[in-house]
């Protein structure tokens, strides 16, 4: 796991390395938009973006992947995929980020594919760990921010959108479970990085509390 130190400078001061997870509708995407702007109104020269997808290659594959059409994707298939556009992601986006010495926020990355793929798709947490650590050079977010909620609640918050679900989404309850789950052993497993956020509270508050924590690492 690289350390942040030992990465580039840039703008107002080292580059920081920033990570989302949870399980679908946990409120991922409104809370990386509202860092993004904050940040951006500190001047902190920050990139904002997300897996599947982050670059035209990638864009390309998360169509394939949310397609509610493939629902019959091999559990196999299904990893290398997110690892092929992680591997561009990483090498076209996030690392020229780091190496300029930016501050980088995902949404989703390595731990989407242990939690989703090596655990709820039963290909094993040692194989995706190996496959991902490969491609990324074993480079870690400096600070994941995990927003934990219910998975039956963020299914409930999909449901009331005016769009369909994805194939990610669509899957059954039990598949929802088994990636909270994942994500509560992940916690565990990487407490040094690991932040859990109660996801249920209102985004303000979350948003209050993500910034605490950013503002440490900055300074």
């Amino acid at each position: 796991m690289a350390d942040r130190n030992e990465r580039g400078k840039g703008g107002k001061g080292r580059s920081l390395f920033i990570s989302f997870e949870g399980v679908e509708g946990s409120g991922k995407t409104t809370q990386i938009n509202m860092l993004h702007a904050h940040l951006l109104r500190m001047k902190v020269d920050v990139v904002a973006t997300q897996e599947p997808g982050g670059t035209p290659v990638g864009e390309d594959i998360r169509r394939i992947l949310l397609n509610p059409a493939y629902k019959g994707m091999h559990p196999m298939t299904e990893t290398i995929l997110y690892a092929a556009d992680r591997a561009q992601h990483f090498h076209e986006v996030i690392k020229p980020a780091l190496d300029a010495g930016k501050v980088v926020i995902c949404d989703r990355y390595i731990d989407s594919s242990l939690a989703y793929q090596g655990v709820a798709r039963r290909i094993g947490m040692e194989g995706v760990q190996n496959l991902n650590e490969w491609i990324t050079d074993d480079l870690y977010p400096d600070v994941t921010f995990l927003l934990d909620i219910p998975y039956r609640i963020g299914l409930k918050r999909l449901q009331e959108r005016k769009r369909g679900l994805d194939r990610m989404e669509g899957e059954a309850q039990s598949f929802h479970e088994q990636v909270q789950e994942a994500y509560q052993t992940l916690a565990k497993f990487f407490p040094q990085r690991y932040i859990i956020l109660n996801g249920t509270e209102k985004p303000e508050n979350i948003h209050h509390y993500v910034m605490q924590e950013v503002t440490k690492l900055l300074s």
